[in-house]
């Protein structure tokens, strides 16, 4: 990466924002502010049309995690979460695409039953019919792209910035040039990964190097960039020095209750602190109903209206028909989530 790009994400991650005429910065202000009323909140569901993250293993508690040659889907299933998310009045699905997709640049990597460019496009166009915004999500981190079959054993390498850089294209291109394209980018390190069959981490300058990358070429097609935001769990004084504030950041904590003495949960306010702007995140994967709901009734107390985008419901189970409950269960709280919101809210007005 030159010296300019490195000084602009560094004066972004200072926020010194004035400085820098940057279209897709405009846009992202007059985002923020547009999210300011209790009604104008993002409400999404992460949902995996690829399952693909990690290398293979499995573990009794965990026994769908693994590399699958196929794709993970019930048809039927899938129909019933775009109804049930309609229903419960979310507006943002992010699909985690990975190797579910014959992509024209790289279909080498797709897996068997993968979607055609065609089918994933009419699906698109199935949720928005129901007023649910469809956002792409490849996830490039080192311990969760299994997905990129043999790249993934080529990270930092020209091969490897190539094929990043035709996926995100490509994707942005079948998604319409959506507002935000996730990235990813969640736990790269040797204890998240230490169950792994191989272990691959980034780190120092690297990570960043390739972060940076990864997010230019979102830029480029004009959308903003939103990552998962653990990274500043274990190293804030260089998340906060080089992490630019117009990536949009998913911190994520999936309790009932909020200590602030746990790392997760003291990061939604240093985020807000310096000026981030977030969707936190909640999760439904085990027996914690109250997660999501907890997550609202804690960060709209603690971000302000402006920089609050929204929230985030993840199940991280494939979307078969053995979790079909948890997941359309999951889907229902999110909904009263936001039920309990635009009727309650009194979040920060600053």
């Amino acid at each position: 990466m030159s010296n300019r790009k490195v000084f602009i994400k560094q004066m972004l991650a200072a926020g010194a924002l004035s400085v820098i005429p940057d279209v897709v910065l405009s846009q992202v202000n007059l985002f923020s502010l547009q999210q300011n009323g209790p009604k104008d909140k993002i409400w999404a569901c992460l949902v995996h049309l690829s399952h693909n993250m990690w290398v293979e293993y499995s573990t009794p508690t965990s026994p769908f995690r693994g590399y699958r040659p196929y794709l993970q889907l019930s048809e039927p299933l899938w129909i019933d979460i775009r109804k049930k998310m309609a229903g419960a009045g979310m507006n943002m699905v992010l699909i985690d695409l990975g190797d579910a997709i014959k992509y024209e640049s790289h279909p080498e990597i797709a897996v068997n039953q993968a979607w055609s460019r065609d089918r994933l496009r009419e699906e698109l166009k199935e949720f928005r019919k129901l007023g649910i915004e469809p956002i792409p999500k490849l996830n490039f981190a080192a311990g969760h792209d299994t997905w990129l079959g043999k790249y993934s054993r080529m990270l930092s390498t020209d091969t490897y910035y190539a094929v990043c850089r035709d996926l995100i294209a490509e994707v942005t291109e079948l998604f319409d040039k959506p507002r935000f394209f996730h990235l990813g980018m969640d736990e790269e390190n040797a204890a998240d990964q230490r169950y792994l069959d191989l272990i691959t981490v980034r780190q120092h300058d690297l990570w960043w190097h390739d972060f940076y990358y990864l997010m230019d070429q979102v830029e480029k097609g004009g959308s903003r960039a939103w990552v998962w935001s653990d990274y500043v769990w274990h190293d804030p004084e260089a998340f906060f020095k080089k992490m630019p504030r117009s990536v949009v950041q998913s911190n994520w904590y999936y309790e009932e209750t909020f200590d602030e003495k746990e790392l997760p949960v003291k990061a939604y306010k240093d985020l807000e602190a310096h000026g981030y702007d977030q969707i936190p995140t909640g999760g439904f994967y085990k027996n914690n109903p109250k997660s999501i709901l907890a997550t609202v009734q804690y960060c709209e107390k603690q971000i302000a209206a402006y920089r609050l985008l929204g929230f985030m419901q993840t199940f991280w189970k494939p979307n078969i028909e053995e979790f079909r409950n948890q997941i359309l269960t999951g889907i229902e709280l999110a909904g009263d989530a936001r039920k309990w919101f635009e009727k309650n809210h009194h979040y920060l007005k600053s």
